[in-house]
């Protein structure tokens, strides 16, 4: 097996404590599936003494979120802190221009900046995926990108949002 993926999470709320868990608890049937290991090298959230039913002592912790895209032994940068401005775009911006592959779920910074972080990361050969951030996690990207990549496609109908499809059933 190849050298390790390592990444750094920004933001620890539900979804990235979450995150912690899962590959704690599934390392090794990501490790097979992805070909290697991922490993969590550092985290920030605005508060460290919250209490997550994690520990995090294995784990460099910065209290600004910023310094995660200057750690060298980072590969990729997971962000999940939200909004479109500040701390997120600015964590995209610095990861990406560091040569760090950048991962995100913000739909926000996302619609507001995804043009921008997209040519920041051609330009520097790393990747930016957002999956996550797309019609409710439905992996349509991929499927886009890798599976209809032989066909012309002009349009898109549907509900490609979680929130949407939630009201309207």
């Amino acid at each position: 097996m190849t050298s390790p993926l390592r990444i750094a999470l920004a933001g620890l709320g539900t979804v990235g404590s979450g995150v912690i868990e899962l590959l704690n608890e599934n390392s090794q049937m990501i490790a097979d599936r992805a070909g290697r290991p991922i490993e969590v090298i550092a985290v920030s959230a605005r508060d460290k003494n919250r209490d997550r039913g994690l520990d995090l002592s294995p784990y460099i912790w910065s209290d600004n979120a910023l310094d995660l895209a200057a750690i060298s032994d980072v590969d990729c940068v997971v962000e999940m802190i939200g909004g479109s401005e500040g701390v997120a775009v600015d964590l995209a911006r610095n990861s990406l221009n560091n040569g760090k592959s950048f991962v995100t779920a913000n739909k926000a910074m996302i619609a507001h900046h995804g043009m921008e972080l997209a040519g920041l990361a051609e330009s520097k050969s790393v990747s930016l995926k957002y999956e996550a951030a797309v019609a409710g996690g439905i992996p349509v990207i991929k499927g886009l990108r890798e599976g209809a990549s032989a066909n012309r496609i002009e349009r898109v109908y549907g509900i490609l949002n979680g929130t949407c499809n939630y009201i309207l059933s």
